[in-house]
């Protein structure tokens, strides 16, 4: 027994190891593991071993047990374990337009336990067509400029290999966002801001914000400039006529407008290019119009004024001729300008020359003003205020005083017609054939002169005032240290401040406000410049200009309708009275506009909703015509009358013709009805006239919006003769016994019946006349007056239904219907008394049946009337 090995006892502690005896004899034993072995969890183990005998004897006692051995085990390790990323997501910003080695790094490990499966030997960018690369390290980088104006942001996925060249378990995504190289200017504002009509002020940047870049920036001037030019002539201005802004502005009366709407009474313009919508004419320097003699008075006298809109470029050709505005020269025989404004040299001059039997001296007899303006294409506002020897120019509401005054002689005295001209002067002498010369290039509107008065320096501003502009809201809230200056028309605002918070506070402020109530819609540009100082730097920041614009967009069209009542009839003498026949005593002028009707619930109603809804809007008027149809007014016997009082108290105007009446003046719609209300018509011969006709039209805005045409009818009713009296009583007055049979009256006649009681007074005044004498003639009549009269009730009632057909109602018992109803009937009972009393005198003779008779007919007549 000694000499076999039986046991090996391994020292240590929870060692998953056992060792075991293969061959006692030999002592050869094996080494094993007792439970699964992890390289992740230990990868080496050391442990000491001894080796037992068997003993003395077979009870294996007093063993000898060998000197101790070490035993050292590593762990091969297997790749059981995918890579893993430390991050589920990466991260990074960028800066466009630059190259980087190294954006951000990505790491992934692994759980293996040997340097071959624990080690990550490369990185993958899985993510197709981007402009990106990985190295081993997981350093990502751009291969190529990224442009933030390309693409804002990218997102990549990135995979990882362990040595084994194992795959990560999942891939992880990395985020590189662009941000774009600082630049300094405007941020948070949008290009376009719709404005709706009507809606105030509103703000044009409500969050817009200054990006310096961290710049020095030690003050900024900000201007904000609100592009109208092409609006009109220049901006958004009042589109009534020359005479209703005169009288809106305050203007003294007496303006006579030179280029005023081709119409039959001022045909003068039809021959010239306009723009209808905003009555510009154009003038390409082949056309000009002869104003009719007796428009403009000869004699100007040393006081007047011309105004005028317009829009003139450099001249053309290298020498450049006088290019006429307004002239009035000699119309035959000789070419002298008496006086004159033209265009010559991208100057501005007014000719005036004075009559030789005034001053037979040297007068100043032009005047020169040389300004840019009047050779930039744009529009501007000019006003000729003279007061001789003295003559001031007005443009855009400044005063500009003559460079140059030229002297001159007096023109002598001649009996030659003169000629007044628009946009060339008339040639009448020193020439073959007359003919226009010194041709106009460019745009007028509104020219008018004025004689014997000057206009003061507030109409004029009103005059050329813009109904659109910039504004600023609560200004109290801008902050210390912020100026700001607004230009006339307030389309240029300037503001200024050493802070960049205030600034942006400030610009958020500024509004765009239209006062009209019907815009011109369209596009209004903007443009925002900045200029910047810095602290004492030789480079500064550049802010580069803003450019956005206004839509206006298109104001609610509105519905003028004229209503009332458009046939009627008057007695022949109310005609020929003083006071004559009011034509329109109740139109009413109303205006409505669609406004899309809410939805309602179809389940509670049953029924679709309406598209939409007619509601009624206040607006002013700026004119009513009133036309004559079916032929003139002649002068001589018939006319079209209005109080000037009534006129005045409504702060209209009116101009009278032989075609109709014309009310004009920037006014309410209650204002126009009650001038209307006063408009008579009367006719001194009324006895060849059936009927008149007349319609009204109504305008907004020179037309822009007009009304319905109203058409009036107007009949007359004329005295009738004796025989036809006859037959008007046969029908309508009806023996006192007999019983009152009434018809009721059509609706339709109601207001035709006021003309009746005049013939009605007639008719009765000789009923009563026949009753007496029928009541003379004695009982016997009565009977036969009874029995024939019984006969003519059937026929009156059918000649009745006739006349009821007739333009003319007759009812059947015009006492009832027209006088006092107690009165009336007070006079009735009377005159059946009377009839009674005189009945019963003559009739003594006659017997007590007859009698008896009488009296209940008289009782049920009392009767039937109470």
């Amino acid at each position: 027994f000694a000499g076999e090995i039986c046991a090996f006892k391994i020292h240590g502690q929870e060692l998953p190891f056992e060792a075991v005896v293969l061959n006692k004899t030999s002592g050869e034993g094996r080494l094993r593991a007792k439970s699964p072995i992890d390289c992740e969890l230990q990868k080496e183990y050391t442990f000491i071993i001894q080796a037992y005998d068997c003993g003395a004897g077979p009870r294996e006692t007093a063993w000898k047990k060998s000197h101790k051995a070490v035993v050292h085990i590593q762990v091969k390790d297997v790749n059981e374990f995918a890579p893993t990323f430390k991050e589920p997501a990466y991260k990074a910003v960028v800066t466009e337009g630059k190259i980087y080695d190294s954006i951000l790094q990505v790491e992934a490990v692994d759980e293996d336990c040997s340097p071959q499966y624990s080690q990550i030997c490369n990185y993958e960018i899985v993510t197709t067509d981007v402009p990106f690369a990985i190295d081993r390290n997981g350093n990502i980088r751009n291969t190529e400029k990224l442009s933030y104006d390309k693409q804002h942001q990218y997102e990549i996925l990135v995979t990882a290999y362990d040595c084994g060249q194992k795959p990560a378990a999942q891939d992880t995504l990395v985020q590189v966002d662009v941000k774009p190289v600082c630049k300094p200017g405007w941020q948070d504002w949008a290009k376009r801001i719709e404005y709706q009509p009507g809606s105030g002020s509103l703000p044009l940047f409500p969050s817009i914000h200054l990006e310096t870049c961290d710049g020095p920036v030690s003050s900024i001037q900000i201007t904000t400039e609100l592009q109208t030019n092409y609006i009109g002539k220049g901006c958004d201005r009042e589109t009534y006529s020359e005479k209703s802004l005169q009288k809106l502005c305050g203007a003294s009366s007496g303006i006579i407008d030179l280029l005023p709407s081709p119409s039959a009474a001022t045909n003068w313009t039809a021959g010239l290019l306009v723009d209808s919508s905003e009555m510009i004419f154009k003038f390409d320097g082949k056309q000009g119009a002869k104003i009719p003699d007796g428009i403009v008075p000869k004699n100007l006298t040393d006081q007047f004024t011309i105004t005028m809109w317009m829009k003139h470029g450099p001249s053309p050709g290298v020498r450049a001729e006088k290019e006429t505005i307004l002239c009035n020269s000699d119309k035959t025989e000789m070419n002298r300008h008496h006086y004159a404004l033209y265009v010559h040299n991208c100057r501005l001059v007014f000719l005036l020359r004075k009559d030789f039997d005034q001053a037979d001296t040297f007068r100043p007899a032009e005047f020169h003003w040389k300004l840019d303006q009047i050779c930039d294409k744009e529009w501007h506002y000019y006003v000729i205020n003279v007061e001789f020897p003295v003559v001031t120019l007005y443009m855009d509401g400044a005063t500009y005083e003559p460079y140059l005054v030229t002297n001159d002689w007096p023109i002598h005295p001649s009996h030659i017609a003169m000629q007044l001209t628009v946009g060339a002067c008339w040639q009448g002498g020193e020439v073959t054939k007359p003919r226009f010369a010194q041709f106009f290039h460019g745009s007028l509107a509104s020219l008018t002169i004025r004689p014997g008065k000057m206009e003061s320096q507030k109409v004029i501003s009103c005059l050329q005032a813009c109904k659109e502009g910039l504004d600023i809201n609560s200004l109290e809230s801008l902050g210390q240290g912020i100026k700001y200056h607004f230009n006339p028309s307030q389309s240029v605002l300037v503001m200024e401040g050493d802070d960049i918070g205030n600034i942006n506070r400030a610009l958020q402020k500024v509004s765009y406000i239209n006062s009209r109530q019907f815009p011109t819609a369209g596009v209004r540009r903007l443009k925002v410049s900045s200029k910047v100082q810095c602290f004492g730097e030789d480079v500064c920041i550049s802010i580069p200009d803003l450019d956005a614009y206004v839509m206006v967009l298109q104001a609610i069209e509105p519905r003028i309708t004229l209503q009332g009542t458009d046939h009627f009839w008057r007695p022949a003498t109310q005609f020929a009275s003083a006071r004559g026949v009011i034509l329109f005593p109740d139109i009413k002028i109303v205006s409505t506009f669609a406004k899309p009707e809410a939805p309602r619930d179809l389940k509670t109603t049953g029924t679709a909703p309406k598209s939409t809804v007619l509601e009624e809007m206040l607006h002013n008027l700026d004119f009513c015509d009133i036309l004559v149809l079916g032929g003139d007014l002649d002068p001589r016997h018939e006319c079209l009358e209005l109080n000037h009082s009534e006129l005045h108290q409504q702060h209209l105007d009116a101009t009278n013709s032989t075609a109709g009446y014309s009310i004009y003046g920037v006014g309410s719609m209650s204002r126009y009805e009650q001038v209307l209300h006063h408009v008579r018509y009367r006719n001194w011969h009324p006895a060849s006239l059936e009927t008149r006709r007349f319609r009204i039209k109504c305008s907004e805005l020179n037309g822009r919006y007009t009304s319905n045409e109203f058409n009036l009818e107007v009949s007359v009713l004329h005295e009738v003769g004796v025989s036809d009296k006859e037959h008007v009583n046969h029908l309508i007055v009806q023996p006192p016994f007999l019983q009152s049979v009434h018809h009721p009256e059509p609706r339709s006649s109601i207001r035709h019946s006021s003309v009746v009681p005049s013939i009605a007074t007639v008719v009765i005044i000789i009923s009563v006349c026949m009753l007496v004498f029928v009541v003379a003639m004695g009982v016997y009549r009565v009977r036969i007056a009874h029995q024939h009269f019984t006969q003519e009730t059937e026929a009156a009632k059918e000649a009745e239904m006739d006349w009821d057909d007739s333009a003319l109602t007759i009812t059947v018992n015009p006492m009832e219907k027209h006088e006092e109803p107690g009165r009336g009937e007070e006079e009735t009972e009377e005159e059946e008394e009377e009839e009674d009393i005189s009945s019963s005198s003559s009739d003594s003779d006659d017997s007590e049946d007859e009698e008896e008779e009488e009296e209940e007919r008289g009782r049920g007549r009392h009767g039937q009337r109470g």
